[in-house]
């Protein structure tokens, strides 16, 4: 059995002054074999809190312009689970349009992000990815759709949304997402 910890828009410090506290918590209590990061960290000095626990994947976000060396998507493989890891905001053409249609239409389109990863990914068995701060493990067809929220900041428009983590437990060919929520903290 494998667990991972999974993670993403931090963004420290552009959106919040430091990461939260029990997010370290939580992975230590997991045990994680991995620390997985779906991009806007905003300060690579969240991978070195990060890697305190456990090494360290990241993919870049839309907020990550300062931090060098990280990939727009990474392909990766635990047991027999392959997994896909994307931000979630696509490039910027997309993003530039998610954000027109988002002033348009208004915060009803949480569908686009699906639609948009698993395009980037339809043969995985687990997309993780982040951008709209809102957590979501769900079964999409065959595969696993997991964001695991946000520990800075709740959804605005998503009633009683909390600051969340994830966590993936992986044996062999079998995956179990599991949003965990945090206390919610401003920070």
């Amino acid at each position: 059995m494998i667990t991972l910890g999974v993670i993403a828009d931090t963004h420290v410090p552009d959106r919040a002054r430091r990461l939260h506290p029990e997010v370290l918590q939580v992975f230590e209590k997991a045990q994680v074999s991995e620390i997985l990061h779906a991009g806007d960290l905003s300060s690579a000095r969240i991978l070195d809190q990060l890697a305190e626990i456990a090494p360290v994947r990241a993919v870049r976000g839309n907020r990550d312009m300062f931090v060098r060396g990280l990939p727009l998507q990474l392909r990766l493989q635990y047991e027999q689970v392959t997994i896909g890891m994307t931000h979630g905001h696509g490039n910027w053409r997309k993003y530039l349009k998610e954000k027109y249609l988002y002033l348009i239409e208004g915060p009803t389109r949480f569908s686009y992000f699906e639609n948009l990863v698993i395009e980037i990914f339809p043969d995985t068995d687990v997309i993780i990815f982040g951008h709209s701060h809102a957590p979501l493990n769900k079964l999409f067809d065959r595969q696993l759709l997991f964001n695991p929220g946000s520990p800075a900041i709740k959804h605005i428009f998503i009633p009683n949304s909390r600051q969340t983590v994830g966590l993936l437990h992986i044996n062999g060919k079998k995956v179990r997402g599991e949003i965990i929520p945090l206390t919610d903290l401003t920070l």
